[in-house]
């Protein structure tokens, strides 16, 4: 159990009054280290051969039980319970009733538990972990809980009207694949609301580590997952075949004790590195080097620490001929050439 978990404070624009606020559905420039030592998730392949192989979804299946069976497990759900708030937050926008609605990844039920019956009338929930799903969360909504692996859903096509997922495709390899399969269950108008982890997720825990390692062992091994950049979502989306595409960003910074506080609840949450090239140790001269390393770098006055979450948000539609299309090339009545005019002053004297 974490020594920290009462000092931590969830510093996101609407978490709570007594949190502060920082940035919300903008672009993010966060300042700090940030070496690009660590190879980032590419994301040029698309399935078939090119399909990359980052992680161990086994590894990561045990972990995720292994987070689900504490005892005291609920307390490292806050991230999990923030970000679900906020997935359902735009199923809400969407002024529409979802009669069959999936949630990929779902573990506890973190999105659902936030949305009405009167949203949502019946739900599947799916995730790698057996356990997990035995915690479901019970709501409101009907709930059928399936074990499957998110890179391979067991549904037939066009069969759902909404597809949801929280902070659960930032571990699947072949992420182009799992989009088209989200594409594919979707009914035609239907909707995918998804967030996920981005790529500047724990930079000062990266920076600190990789620091340490090179000061103590003369070079460093990657101990954080690379993430999927902003910057690739929209082209990830588009090419799975969505289309009204939306994607912004969150930032959400918590507060914690120290370094160890920041690994334990990470791995409480299930979210350990489960990268093929991981190292599996990491020497105790490394860990109090990248502690002050740390401290010094990102530290707060009161002698806390940050960690940063950057989270990515998407909203993609499967087509449909009753949506929006973007007019013809060359179909333009009015020419750019004369928005000049539109500001010019009339002459309205009389003589």
């Amino acid at each position: 159990m974490s020594s920290g978990v009462c000092r931590r404070v969830l510093r996101a624009a609407g978490s709570w009054p007594a949190a502060s606020s920082s940035a919300s559905r903008s672009w993010i420039t966060s300042p700090g280290c940030r070496l690009r030592c660590e190879p980032r998730r590419g994301m040029s392949a698309s399935g078939g051969k090119g399909t990359m192989n980052v992680f161990n979804r086994e590894m990561k299946k045990r972990q995720k039980n292994w987070a689900a069976s504490l005892q005291d497990g609920d307390q490292y759900d806050y991230l999990r319970d923030e970000v679900g708030s906020r997935v359902a937050d735009r199923v809400y926008d969407i002024t529409r009733t979802f009669p069959l609605a999936l949630d990929i990844g779902g573990g506890k039920s973190h999105i659902a538990e936030h949305i009405s019956k009167d949203v949502v009338e019946r739900l599947f929930l799916t995730d790698v972990s057996e356990k997990a799903l035995k915690q479901t969360r019970r709501g409101e909504i009907p709930t059928h809980h399936v074990l499957a692996d998110e890179e391979f859903l067991p549904f037939k096509e066009n069969t759902f009207d909404l597809v949801v997922s929280s902070l659960s495709l930032h571990w699947i390899n072949d992420l182009p694949g799992a989009l088209k399969q989200i594409n594919q269950v979707l009914k035609p108008d239907g909707v995918f609301i998804g967030a996920m982890v981005g790529g500047e997720t724990l930079y000062e825990l990266r920076c600190s580590l990789q620091l340490a390692e090179i000061e103590r062992e003369g070079g460093f091994s990657p101990h954080v997952s690379p993430y999927t950049a902003v910057t690739d979502l929209g082209n990830l989306l588009g090419r799975a075949g969505f289309t009204m595409l939306t994607v912004d960003i969150d930032e959400v910074q918590v507060q914690y004790p120290g370094i160890i506080e920041v690994m334990t609840d990470l791995q409480g949450m299930g979210e350990s590195n489960c990268a093929w090239n991981r190292r599996s140790l990491l020497h105790r001269d490394a860990i109090l080097a990248a502690a002050a390393i740390y401290k010094e770098m990102y530290g707060n006055e009161d002698g806390s620490i940050p960690a940063t979450f950057e989270i990515l948000y998407m909203i993609g539609w499967k087509p449909h001929e009753s949506q929006a299309k973007p007019a013809k090339r060359g179909s333009a009545s009015v020419s750019f050439g004369d928005l000049s005019k539109i500001s010019q002053p009339t002459n309205t004297n009389k003589s």
